[in-house]
């Protein structure tokens, strides 16, 4: 996997919500799927998701916040 520093990291224009947001790169190969960290520790630890995984993530965001 790339590291961390190589990544184009993406706030949610919807994360003005106090900051309970994660950021999102997505320019990883397609076979390395998407990265994911907490907005308030950049340097903290970054998860790896499949697309499905993310988009299992985005659904139950949605959700929970509905």
């Amino acid at each position: 996997m790339t590291t961390t520093d190589s990544l184009h990291w993406t706030k949610s224009s919807y994360s003005n919500n106090g900051g309970d947001c994660i950021e999102v790169a997505a320019n990883l190969a397609a076979s390395h799927g998407v990265a994911v960290r907490d907005s308030k520790n950049p340097n903290g630890p970054a998860l790896t998701l499949t697309p499905a995984a993310f988009a299992g993530l985005v659904e139950f965001a949605k959700r929970a916040h509905a």
